[in-house]
């Protein structure tokens, strides 16, 4: 059974920097793809970043510049390292992964884990 574990969550003041994590188990995490969501109070969960098994990533337009993804195969762990926050950044972020090597920027994820608070003070 696949397993997503998200931490490093936490409050920040605008113009900071937070890097979450995602630890995952229950099958070889090297060959799918990774991605994260993220959902604010009020509205529907939308897309931040995605990476694929060979490295090959995606960024939705409002992170990108600001927002890296990366993976530690070895780790079995993804990464979203977020800097310059604003406190439109404020929302639960999840972690997913797919039944596929290949990233997606939609929700098509098989797996979810149960998501970390970011809030972006001004």
């Amino acid at each position: 059974q696949v397993q997503l574990v998200e931490s490093g969550g936490g409050l920040v003041q605008s113009g900071g920097s937070l890097r979450l994590s995602c630890a995952a188990s229950g099958r070889t995490f090297s060959s799918y793809a990774m991605g994260w969501f993220r959902q604010a109070p009020g509205k529907e969960r939308s897309f931040v970043a995605a990476i694929s098994w060979s490295g090959n990533r995606y960024y939705a337009g409002s992170v990108k510049g600001r927002f890296t993804i990366s993976r530690d195969n070895a780790k079995n762990t993804v990464y979203l390292q977020m800097n310059s926050l604003k406190p439109e950044d404020t929302a639960v972020y999840y972690c997913a992964s797919r039944d596929s090597p290949i990233a997606t920027p939609t929700d098509n994820y098989d797996y979810w884990g149960q998501g970390t608070q970011v809030t972006v003070s001004s």
